[in-house]
């Protein structure tokens, strides 16, 4: 069965981290440091991906290999990504 309140605590965060892209995006434009927030909004974007990733599609508690298999087909997607990327005149 499902822990609710963990589920809950994560969804908060997930809520949290989300207002403070908002916070960091607003920031960025008002003080013309775009490259940070873009840093800013990527970092807190990977901390919510690796959240979801690990409680709400359980890989926490999965063996580690199903969790390196899932890292070895997002590397392949990115590789793909930036060599489609390179490929775009």
């Amino acid at each position: 069965m499902a822990n609710t309140r963990l589920y809950t605590a994560i969804f908060v965060a997930l809520f949290v981290l989300a207002t403070a892209q908002v916070a960091v995006e607003i920031a960025g434009f008002v003080e013309s440091t775009y490259w940070v927030a873009f840093g800013g909004i990527m970092l807190l974007s990977l901390v919510k991906a690796l959240a979801v990733a690990g409680y709400y599609q359980h890989l926490v508690y999965e063996p580690r290999s199903v969790t390196y298999l899932l890292g070895l087909g997002l590397l392949a997607a990115l590789a793909l990504t930036i060599a489609a990327s390179y490929s775009i005149t």
